[in-house]
């Protein structure tokens, strides 16, 4: 019995050889556009299972490991944010990123609610 046990562990852990780590985004690249969220989701869980403060620098990404750190671009006014992946979304179609009130507000971008961006992963 405790072969098997040894065998299987051992078969899974050989299976997460290859994978990213949970906070590399590694050299992802995307351009697109970003939308935001705040005040109606403040303190629901977010996928990942923390509590959304829409005061802190996070954001949802659709496959970004959960902890991922990004730093997104506003392609408008050249204004950057870092942030960190804690969610999954946009599910506004056309969508590549959502962000929080705050890195929509330092991105410049909470008055026209959609802008084109750059996401570029942070290797950690």
């Amino acid at each position: 019995m405790q072969r098997w046990l040894i065998l299987a562990l051992l078969a899974l852990l050989a299976g997460c050889a290859g994978q990213r780590t949970a906070t590399d985004a590694g050299d992802y690249r995307a351009e697109g556009k970003a939308s935001w969220y705040g005040t109606r989701h403040h303190g629901k869980r977010t996928a990942s299972g923390e509590r959304f403060d829409k005061n802190a620098l996070t954001a949802a990404h659709r496959t970004l490991p959960f902890g991922s750190r990004v730093r997104v671009t506003n392609l408008r006014n050249r204004r950057s944010v870092v942030v960190r992946i804690n969610d999954r979304g946009p599910h506004g179609r056309g969508r590549l990123i959502d962000l929080s009130h705050r890195a929509a507000r330092e991105l410049g971008m909470l008055g026209t609610g959609v802008v084109p961006v750059r996401v570029e992963g942070i290797r950690n």
